[in-house]
């Protein structure tokens, strides 16, 4: 009788405790992208290199995810995520400087709170043909060497997002506080935008606002430093086009960036980027020719540089999660202007040519 019960009991606790996992889920997963890359021009006399990299295609991570069943629909969300240095071991910055967020979804939507990736760039990246690739992309910051790389944000720190999904609409908004005692405004950043996919057609508008520090004007302990000055501030609006009929794929975008100095001496920086790619995937093949240009605007006389690379990738699948791939680049600016491949790397000439060969395996 006692063994009847000992046995009963223990099928009760392992029931019970099976039940409590079955209600919450904990995922250890990443992305290992490692290539070795050879560049000309890649220093100030026009020497040539040959290095090994870390995210070729797309930047190497690990991470932890999960959730929790609150009932009723509701669920408890959470990510840590930091990015890997595939060429030493080393953490790509912070321990979880990708992502670090904890939040509620629902029927609703996801509202998360933390550092995590902006609105903009969960939109943006699905319209770009090479997929935000380090090598080589510039949908979300070019190549250009001059004052500003005309980009947007890819993460804030101290955000709240919102996510909603309707049918085939996505849509969302972040705001990222600035913490400025006194000044709610100051260092604030918000981005915005929505995106529809439905019958082979996707269509994306993203914007988003930076804004910078008041200089000056801040008073302590009664005494203020120097007077208020106007604040920078970035505006970046995206629009983007993707159609997909068979095994082609045509993608187009375009970012509206404007750079205000906060002085009504200084004309507002302007730098308008636009890409277009085409793909095509022949059985485990996927091959992808894209172009990218950026047209600036009141910089000084004789540092205009208005870029352009072409790239052209093949990627072979060699599983579900294992991918090999060739990419080759070349970027051109011009009025002597320097110019990289990478938006990593500081341009050293006006003309720069890549390939990279890499290996991407996820879990």
């Amino acid at each position: 009788m006692k063994q009847s019960s000992l046995a009963l009991a223990a099928l009760a606790a392992l029931s019970l405790n099976h039940s409590a996992f079955a209600q919450s889920s904990v995922q250890l997963y990443g992305l290992l992208d490692a290539g070795v890359e050879y560049v000309n021009h890649a220093s100030a006399d026009g020497g040539n290199l040959a290095r090994v990299i870390s995210g070729g295609k797309n930047t190497s991570r690990w991470g932890i995810r999960g959730s929790e069943d609150l009932g009723g629909g509701l669920k408890a969300v959470y990510n840590l995520e930091g990015g890997i240095l595939m060429d030493t071991g080393g953490a790509d910055g912070a321990l979880f400087k990708r992502q670090a967020y904890v939040g509620l979804e629902g029927a609703y939507g996801r509202l998360v709170i933390g550092r995590s990736f902006t609105t903009t760039y969960e939109l943006v990246i699905k319209f770009d043909p090479l997929g935000f690739a380090p090598n080589y992309s510039w949908a979300t910051s070019g190549g250009a060497t001059g004052p500003s790389k005309y980009g947007m944000t890819t993460a804030f720190d101290n955000m709240v997002k919102y996510t909603g999904k309707t049918g085939g609409f996505t849509y969302g908004a972040t705001v990222a506080l600035g913490e400025r005692a006194g000044n709610s405004t100051d260092g604030r950043k918000i981005s915005l935008g929505g995106s529809w996919f439905g019958d082979g057609i996707g269509l994306m508008a993203t914007c988003e606002q930076i804004n910078g520090i008041t200089a000056g004007g801040n008073t302590t302990a009664g005494i203020t430093a120097a007077p208020a000055t106007g604040r920078d501030k970035t505006n970046a609006c995206h629009a983007g086009a993707d159609y997909k009929t068979g095994d082609w794929r045509y993608t187009a975008g375009m970012r509206n960036y404007k750079l205000r100095s906060g002085s009504p001496a200084i004309a507002d920086l302007r730098g308008n980027t636009y890409w277009g790619g085409i793909t095509r995937v022949i059985d485990d093949v996927t091959l992808t020719g894209a172009v990218y240009h950026i047209d600036t605007k009141n910089l000084p006389a004789g540092q205009d540089a208005d870029p352009t690379m072409f790239v052209a990738r093949a990627m072979l699948a060699l599983s579900k999660r294992t991918d090999l791939y060739l990419s080759v680049a070349h970027a051109k600016a011009h009025d002597g202007q320097l110019v990289g491949l990478s938006r990593d790397d500081a341009g050293t000439g006006t003309t720069q040519t890549g390939v990279t060969a890499g290996i991407q395996h996820r879990f």
